[in-house]
């Protein structure tokens, strides 16, 4: 249904075009909208009038129309005046607030295809033939961005999504949950992951200035088809689950650009607890100072480079030699070796992976 909103700022325009005092009143006879002007309408009158079988009539000086949606009666329209003016602007208000309403219905409509079709709650013929009758093109490239904002259910950061791109009826700003705003995008063919970045880039930085969000965004791939489309978003969902677990530096997360994590994410939990156990018996990386985990990383930052390392860590070289030997006791791991270095890596991300599981479980 239109807001009331709507409803007040339509015929305030039409009153500054045809300087006819129009209001709006429910089925039930309660005022909805009206300009300033306007003459007091009675419900009496507005009850009457719904109950006779007539389109349009005269009531109290003035003209009474019945405004449908859909062969179903939604408001009644009152023109003021009994003059022949008053009577033609009231047909055209009426026409422009049915036409409105099929544009509002159209919308809804369209939201919840997009909605259901992001979650796979459609049979592919109905992707198709609905996507016809809505006017949506079933061939044009799209791409998926999941934002998520830390604060739920965040109406501003919304509102900037929506008027950044809510007025391309090719794209589309929906929800399926409270934790996060989806964005549908419509690419030209000549649009690039390249573009698609920049887009990304855009999004963060306009809703970490006006809504001061701290906006996190991860994308798909691009969907050369409508049916397509719930892929991409599968893998924005996977994409941002993936960037707080290994990459929690980053705002901005790509599908395909997501490494050795994509892998470490699919693994399941009873095969991440074995490998653990095979590394590191009972001393995981989790049980190890802050003083050694600081330096593993800064040592990992560094390329497994012993000098620089030391100067960023404001150490002596010979400290952070002994530390890694330290290391090297505990877990028979001497990271200062490439094949070592490898394995405790990916053990240290296999760590953050079963955290962030046993969290969300």
């Amino acid at each position: 249904m239109i807001s009331s909103q709507i409803l007040q700022n339509t015929i305030e325009e039409m009153y500054t075009i045809t300087h006819v005092n129009f209001t709006i009143m429910d089925a039930d006879g309660g005022e909805v909208a009206a300009t300033s002007g306007a003459g007091t309408v009675s419900p009496e009158a507005v009850t009457q009038f719904v109950d006779s079988p007539a389109d349009s009539q005269v009531v109290q000086s003035s003209h009474f129309f019945k405004v449908f949606d859909d062969k179903k009666l939604e408001y009644i329209l009152i023109s003021d005046g009994k003059t022949d003016d008053a009577y033609t602007m009231g047909r055209v208000a009426v026409s422009h607030i049915q036409n409105l309403i099929v544009a509002y219905r159209e919308r809804y409509d369209r939201n919840n295809f997009i909605q259901n079709l992001l979650l796979d709650n459609m049979l592919l013929v109905d992707v198709y033939n609905r996507a016809k009758k809505l006017h949506i093109d079933t061939d044009a490239r799209r791409i998926v961005y999941l934002i998520e904002t830390k604060n739920e259910k965040d109406g501003t950061a919304k509102e900037i999504v929506k008027g950044l791109f809510g007025s391309q009826p090719q794209d589309f700003v929906t929800e399926v949950d409270e934790k996060s705003i989806i964005l549908v995008q419509q690419l030209s063919d000549k649009e690039t992951y390249a573009d698609v970045e920049r887009t990304a880039k855009m999004l963060r930085d306009m809703l970490n200035t006006e809504a001061m969000s701290n906006a996190k965004i991860a994308y798909g791939t691009i969907a050369k088809e409508i049916r397509q489309v719930s892929r991409s978003y599968k893998e924005a969902k996977m994409a941002l689950d993936v960037g707080k677990i290994f990459y929690e530096e980053k705002s901005i997360v790509a599908y395909n650009s997501l490494g050795i994590g994509r892998l470490i994410y699919q693994l399941p939990i009873p095969l991440c607890q074995m490998f653990m156990r095979e590394v590191f018996g009972e001393d995981t990386p989790d049980t190890f100072d802050e003083e050694i985990i600081t330096t593993i990383n800064k040592f990992f930052e560094n390329n497994l480079n012993v000098s620089e390392t030391a100067r960023q860590l404001y150490i002596h070289r010979n400290t952070l030699v002994y530390r890694l030997e330290k290391l090297q006791k505990t877990t028979g791991l001497d990271i200062r070796v490439f094949d070592d270095a490898l394995t405790f890596k990916i053990a240290m991300m296999v760590v953050s992976y079963m955290r962030y599981m046993e969290r969300e479980s």
